[in-house]
């Protein structure tokens, strides 16, 4: 089978259900290197917007995968860093809908809301997900970490004056990092500034994956229901649902190249396995799923230089280097 540059998946995802991602970056571009980031820290910090790749590259590779009738519920540009970087996104947007009905997803730090063009791109999309975890300038620069040149009061205006003009569904999103901005005070902050934005859905989300600061600490379940509350928001669940699936015959090339994009835990790697064996995929050498088959693909990984296994909250997660 083909193995994509820009499409992956479906991955399960918490909000979304079963998600194809199209990735229209360079791996690790962003405005932002935040310190929970499950891509690890950003290498490449840009704040210019700029055509990566050809959109028509993009959207050939979107055909493929559809014309093999892969079930998903939605279709998200997330990239691998931040995807309103990409100076052909509206193109990008148009050219998937020409080829679906399927909701299409725009998931964004909103970094660039401040520059009408890309609030004009983003407008194409069915659901867009801004991420907004700062209260102030000091905690949006310690958790954020963004480019030099990014404002918070610009970012912040940009996120107001998309939710007015945006008439799809904007769900907020609030990572919270235990003491970071998770004080009473924070939350109360965050609510303020979360009731000047227009949203359709807010939720709360915490660290499930290895984040890229080892000091970073996911919140507790009474943490993030007190949150719920005060944001009059969704907590998400800690642990993902759903199943990740790959066009890619040989296992553990399929899971080489999920993990270069989404990290993923021993129990989903053993999920991801178990699906595969029941739909008549083989292991990487020929055998069939057994647990004795399956620990080979784990020490494969665990000896994979290239593959990083890191044990966070107690459940090893799998990322490709």
């Amino acid at each position: 089978m083909v193995e994509y540059k820009h499409v992956f998946g479906p991955v399960p995802s918490r909000r979304l259900g079963r998600s194809l991602g199209v990735s229209p970056i360079p791996e690790k571009t962003c405005n932002y290197s935040c310190i929970y980031c499950q891509l690890g820290r950003t290498n490449k910090m840009t704040n210019t917007r700029q055509l990566f790749y050809p959109v028509e590259e993009i959207i050939s590779e979107v055909a493929q995968v559809l014309a093999a009738s892969v079930s998903f519920d939605v279709i998200s540009i997330v990239g691998e860093g931040e995807p309103t970087l990409y100076l052909g996104l509206g193109d990008l947007i148009d050219g998937i809908k020409s080829l679906t009905d399927k909701p299409v997803v725009v998931i964004t730090n909103a970094a660039l809301f401040y520059d009408e063009n890309v609030r004009n791109d983003c407008i194409k999309a069915d659901i867009v997900l801004p991420s907004m975890d700062g209260f102030d300038v000091a905690s949006w620069k310690k958790i954020d970490r963004p480019y030099g040149k990014l404002d918070f009061d610009d970012v912040f205006e940009g996120l107001v004056q998309f939710s007015k003009e945006y008439s799809g569904q904007l769900w907020l999103e609030i990572m919270l990092v235990d003491t970071e901005n998770t004080s009473d005070d924070a939350l109360q902050k965050l609510s303020f500034l979360a009731g000047k934005v227009r949203h359709d859905r807010l939720y709360i989300n915490t660290p499930i994956r290895p984040p890229a600061e080892d000091y970073v600490v996911p919140v507790s379940k009474e943490t993030a229901a007190r949150a719920a509350e005060i944001l009059d928001g969704t907590a998400i669940d800690f642990l993902s649902e759903g199943k990740f699936s790959s066009d890619i015959q040989d296992d553990y090339e399929a899971l080489k190249s999920i993990i270069s994009r989404h990290p993923m835990n021993r129990f989903e790697i053993e999920s991801f396995l178990s699906s595969r064996g029941s739909a008549g995929a083989r292991l990487y050498d020929g055998e069939q799923h057994t647990p004795a088959t399956v620990e080979k693909i784990f020490r494969r990984l665990n000896n994979d230089k290239h593959v990083t296994a890191t044990d966070f909250a107690g459940i090893v997660t799998y990322r490709a280097n």
